[in-house]
């Protein structure tokens, strides 16, 4: 059984960092796209970054600040952020496709099982 359970949101002020880690059990993360998307009160789930069998992909306004990670022995996605702005502020959640992708996966139609998402939360 499939299981995605993230951790490592919290509230920090604006310019400060946040590590987000998602421990997967049920299957093999290097075998599948994985990614974390996010949702904004009021809007809709938002890819923010994957990884699929072509390399890591993000959306344009995070590039050059988040950092997509995979630890294979661990089986366990991590997302650090830095240089965090307000506009981050969002429920993140991790989630796995159905097999493998080649090239961007940041589209949710790719993604199959997601976790219960944590809170990130930018704010002076």
């Amino acid at each position: 059984q499939v299981q995605l359970v993230e951790s490592g949101g919290g509230l920090v002020q604006p310019g400060g960092s946040l590590r987000l880690s998602c421990a997967a059990s049920g299957f093999t993360l290097n075998d599948y796209v994985i990614g974390w998307f996010r949702q904004a009160p009021g809007k809709g789930r938002e890819g923010v970054s994957c990884i699929s069998s072509t390399g890591t992909y993000y959306v344009d306004t995070v590039k050059g600040r988040f950092t997509v990670s995979r630890d294979n022995a661990k089986n366990t996605l991590y997302l650090q952020m830095n240089s965090l702005k307000p506009e981050d502020t969002g429920l993140y959640y991790c989630t796995v496709g159905r097999g493998r992708h080649y090239g961007p996966c940041l589209t949710s139609e790719l993604y199959g099982s997601w976790g219960q998402g944590t809170q990130v939360t930018v704010s002076s």
